[in-house]
């Protein structure tokens, strides 16, 4: 596993350009394969490209939240010893890998949004601690760990299709082009036996992967520690302060507002039933909000650990428009009467039987994901297609639909769009992890395709 992540690690720094490149050049694959698939003029892609470009704005400022407020909230200097004395604890090398994906695959499950960050987080402080120790440990492979549970976080608390399965039967009717009119619990589908099982063979497998894999010695690349320690605390004004002084350093209006924070907060778990469900990305980042403000005491504080963290946020502020417009160019329709992204799903339906159609949704939905790496773009695409078609075939919609939710995640871990927050974070270029995440993709793709060849039909009646 070591020579093998070695090769591939290099392969892929050596050819895979930085993020901004690769989005790029998926938008000119797209846009070729669009016009004859599609059946729709050069002018007609790009005018596909252009009306898609800003769809994604809400959720670009959503993910740039993530980054911000996470990264704000963990450098209080409170949160900072409660991480630094979790990154301590490794004696190892392999020790620390395991650490960063076994709490990254527990947080990734339970919601992605929080995943990713203190994913992120807490590998930026285990290569800190560690390097401190005189352990080497590679940073790359510690960065890689901390985003590869992207693998299991779909069909996790949070995944999207799942939780929208269970919504009300008016817009399941909608989304599923008649074929499901009636709520699917989560029971059915997260916390269903087979899910769960395939749940855990994935994490364990992508953690060995993942801690077997650290190069040798001569080839580990370990970050400087001084790189990574944060900037001091600005001194505390002495003497008389200002009025304006007074307001900025005032904790009281810090209290004023976690108070509010805090009800608002209260009042929404109170009222959104099951809890876990409830975690929407909007939530998990007003709680970070709320949080990081209390910590830092300061209005002042807050704003300048906002500030701060801001450094990382430039890459998804300039390729999320374009991954938009690429998921555009994917739905749009011409004259054929199919879009790119219905006719790779289509293909695979005409293939499948009732117990390969989990496996062959999973692939098409892996495919999908590359081009549009949006959980709900996804469903809004394949839903419509491959829920009648499952249907047609006797395979119960949980099957169906975890198998969009799976291959969702599967190829996030080759695509460089969810990694952007973590990259941020830790300060690297995509091509520093992907041959690792690589890796995991082959592993976590022959176990996920096990469990639908195998396990699901074991455990399902269809």
């Amino acid at each position: 596993m070591n020579k093998i992540s070695a090769v591939a690690s290099k392969v892929v720094s050596r050819f895979l350009p930085d993020a901004y490149i690769f989005c790029i050049l998926l938008t000119i694959v797209v846009f070729i394969i669009a016009m004859p698939v599609a059946g729709l003029s050069p002018i007609g892609v790009i005018q596909a490209w252009g009306d898609g470009f800003w769809s994604l704005l809400a959720f670009s400022m959503q993910m740039v939240l993530v980054l911000v407020l996470g990264n704000a909230f963990a450098n209080a200097p409170a949160i900072k010893k409660v991480i630094d004395k979790i990154a301590g604890i490794p004696k190892s090398p392999k020790a620390a890998i395991f650490t960063v994906a076994l709490i990254g695959m527990i947080c990734m499950w339970l919601n992605w949004g929080f995943g990713l960050v203190v994913g992120a987080l807490l590998a930026r402080a285990v290569a800190r601690e560690t390097a401190k120790k005189g352990l080497k440990v590679d940073y790359r492979l510690l960065i890689a760990t901390a985003y590869a549970p992207i693998a299991i976080w779909h069909p996790g608390v949070s995944g999207s299709i799942p939780l929208a399965l269970a919504g009300t039967p008016e817009s399941l009717a909608t989304v599923t082009a008649g074929a499901v009119t009636e709520s699917v619990s989560t029971a059915q589908t997260i916390f269903a036996p087979w899910n769960l099982i395939m749940v855990a063979i994935v994490a364990i497998g992508i953690i060995l992967v993942m801690v077997f894999s650290h190069p040798a010695e001569k080839d580990t690349v370990v970050i400087d520690a001084s790189k990574l320690v944060d900037d001091p605390e600005p001194e505390k004004i002495k003497g008389k302060k200002t009025p304006a002084e007074a307001l900025e350093n005032s904790v009281i209006i810090t209290i004023i507002t976690v108070v509010a924070g805090a009800a608002y907060i209260i009042y929404y778990f109170v009222n959104a039933g099951n809890i876990l469900n409830a975690l929407s990305l909007n939530i998990v980042n007003f709680i970070f909000l709320i949080l990081g403000i209390a910590f830092h005491k300061t209005p002042i504080g807050y704003v300048r650990a906002i500030l701060d963290s801001m450094r990382g946020a430039g890459g998804i502020v300039l390729q999320f428009p374009f991954y938009a417009g690429i998921q555009g160019m994917m739905i749009a329709v011409g004259s054929t009467g199919n879009s790119v992204a219905s006719s790779i799903s289509n293909f695979f339906v005409t293939i499948a039987t009732t117990r390969t159609f989990g496996f062959f949704t999973y692939i098409a939905a892996g495919i999908v994901n590359f081009f549009v790496p949006s959980g709900g773009g996804q469903w809004a695409v394949q839903g419509p297609i491959m829920m009648p078609a499952g249907a047609a075939l006797g395979v119960p919609p949980a099957i169906t639909a975890m198998g969009i939710a799976w291959g969702d995640a599967w190829t996030n871990l080759l695509q460089p769009f969810w990694a952007l927050p973590a990259l941020g974070i830790a300060g690297l270029g995509a091509r520093d992890i992907m041959g690792y995440c690589f890796i995991a993709l082959v592993v976590s793709g022959i176990l996920t395709a096990i469990g639908f060849l195998v396990i699901v039909p074991a455990l399902v009646p269809m």
